[in-house]
């Protein structure tokens, strides 16, 4: 029969096994085997290190290439663009860099007529019947009838509009007209912009930046191209994006055949290499009627125009 002591022996027995089992094991750790973890622990840290320094180098590297093209920039642009007019119309997403943009325009000489900052509401197609209504109430005698569509695309004819009163037209729309047109559109929060736009200008660079995302994403993203091309038909007209998103202006202009060879796109405005592109572009445009894409896209053509090199 098996009795208390017989259990008692056989669980001493167990916790003595158990105990060899922990200070074998640990006595072989010690060994070979520690050494070898302890190696490849150090080996990793020493990685990590200079992964770390790699990374800092990289960062250094891009801010001097950053500060090298600022530098360089009144050399490569000098009088590029001296006297010429240029409107600056601005989606949401890209209000943080429209100040360097502007900069590296007026560093070529340019003169800025006016900011005109389009808003949200814009590219709602929601509000397609108001901007219709807004849009014809709104156009002045002073725009001929041909220069507005006659469809039912709010943003369509009230980018057309804007486009019409912004850029240089025969016959010129006087600056009052110009200044009520933008005051009406305003006032309803479809744009803000500057308190006194100079007069017409001969090119517009089109800031833009990340595509919509949002459920309306696609008749944003699509009315935003609706815009760029109705400034298109009016004047000169150049993209200043960056890269990413799907319906991103900047690569729906490159992605469509036609679109391509009018209107001009930087892919890197967010930059000071790419602020310069835009530059050269708006003068490529102007001196040699010609279209090109620039960045560091697979799709752009060069980092810069050809005459700039």
């Amino acid at each position: 029969m098996i009795n208390f002591r017989y259990h008692v022996v056989s669980m001493t027995a167990v916790f003595l096994a158990l105990a060899i089992g922990l200070v074998v094991g640990t006595a072989a750790l010690n060994g070979p085997a520690a050494d070898a973890l302890e190696d490849n622990v150090n080996a990793l840290r020493k990685t990590n290190s200079q992964l770390r320094d790699q990374v800092t180098g990289l960062r250094d590297q891009a801010n001097r290439e950053e500060q090298f093209v600022t530098e360089a920039a009144p050399i490569m642009l000098a009088g590029k663009l001296t006297n010429r007019r240029v409107v600056l119309v601005t989606l949401p997403s890209a209000r943080d860099h429209v100040p360097a943009v502007a900069t590296m325009l007026k560093t070529a000489g340019s003169k800025i007529v006016g900011t005109v900052d389009l808003q949200d509401k814009f590219f709602n197609p929601d509000n397609s019947a108001e901007l219709l209504d807004l849009a014809s109430n709104a156009e002045p005698a002073t725009v001929p009838t041909s220069a507005i569509p006659t469809n039912s695309d709010g943003v369509e004819t009230a980018s057309a509009l804007l486009a019409a009163v912004l850029l240089d037209r025969s016959p010129t729309v006087p600056n009052p007209d110009r200044q009520a047109v933008l005051t009406a559109f305003n006032k309803l929060g479809y744009l803000n912009f500057d308190a006194t736009i100079s007069g017409p200008a001969e090119a517009v660079v089109i800031v833009s930046g990340s595509p919509y995302t949002d459920s309306q994403a696609a008749g944003k993203n699509a009315s935003v191209v609706t815009t760029a091309v109705q400034f298109d038909h009016a004047g000169i007209a150049v993209v200043a994006g960056v890269l990413g998103g799907e319906g991103n202006l900047m690569l729906e202009v490159r992605d469509d055949a036609t679109l391509a060879k009018t209107i001009s796109t930087v892919d890197n405005a967010d930059t000071a290499q790419g602020q310069v592109a835009t530059s050269l572009a708006v003068y490529e445009q102007i001196s040699d009627n010609k279209a090109g894409h620039y960045g560091v896209g697979t799709n752009a053509t060069a980092l810069l125009p050809q005459e700039a090199k």
